[in-house]
């Protein structure tokens, strides 16, 4: 199976956690504001060691393989780390979109449902994730190509959770719900195909793809996951979340890669 193959099933496979964890939406009882704060943190804690293990640090030793030296490499994946993150800020102020508990950013759009503002975010969100998956399994590194997409899988498993709860809380039905969560997590694979085209094609651009998906992940961290996870925290529930999430992600990327 060729690598660009391997990146949109791998990056479906890990958009789908968000499917697994939106189910329990359809059960008659609600998670409390401490438990959603733990689920915040660790999938904003996966994602951020996911950001480190997994890309900016083989990113790094890619463009060293390349020739290049440990200066010029820590320059390209500095440099494509803002690159990816200011992308992401371009396009957060551009498009209207809404996150569940920060309200609504971007442009104003009074003629879209806000289910629809919420999607938009989440697609946002998601895009990062399912690139960085394609970028990993496009520079043929099978293993910690694997760990990153495990780990991105977990962590929409709180995400799909938390959003589905969320809808329904906005009077919309679970079955609703799960499918607007289902919707969301199929953003993954365009990203991931995406990915894995790119870096596939020209192995040059591995450095510069890890290195991009790593800032718009970086971006969507700092702007969405932690502001929520500040906003929804009982005490340090959310920051231990978060810890427990940052080690969980450690431990995949150690082990498998």
């Amino acid at each position: 199976m060729n690598t660009l193959a391997l990146g949109a099933i791998a990056s479906l496979l890990a958009g789908l956690g968000t499917v697994v964890g939106a189910l329990p939406v359809l059960l008659p009882t609600t998670p409390s504001e401490k438990v959603e704060s733990v689920l915040l943190g660790i999938g904003g804690g996966i994602m951020l060691a996911a950001t480190s293990f997994s890309l900016i640090v083989p990113g790094t030793a890619a463009a060293i393989d390349l020739g290049y030296s440990s200066a010029i490499a820590a320059l390209i994946m500095g440099v494509g780390v803002l690159l990816g993150g200011g992308l992401l800020w371009i396009v957060h102020n551009r498009f209207p979109h809404e996150h569940i508990f920060k309200g609504q950013e971007g442009p104003q759009a009074d003629n879209l449902k806000r289910v629809w503002l919420f999607v938009a975010a989440i697609t946002l969100h998601n895009f990062p994730e399912g690139l960085a998956v394609g970028v990993g399994f496009g520079s043929g590194q099978t293993s910690g190509a694997l760990a990153l997409a495990v780990g991105i899988g977990l962590q929409n498993i709180p995400e799909g959770l938390v959003v589905a709860w969320s809808l329904k809380s906005l009077q919309y039905s679970p079955l609703y719900a799960l499918g607007i969560s289902t919707l969301t997590g199929l953003v993954e694979p365009v990203g991931g195909i995406f990915g894995a085209g790119i870096v596939s094609v020209a192995q040059d651009a591995l450095p510069w793809g890890m290195a991009f998906a790593a800032g718009a992940m970086l971006f969507v961290i700092v702007d969405e996951i932690i502001p929520d996870i500040s906003q929804k925290s009982l005490g340090q529930s959310g920051t231990l979340g978060l810890m427990l999430g940052f080690v969980i992600m450690m431990f995949l990327d150690v082990a498998l890669g």
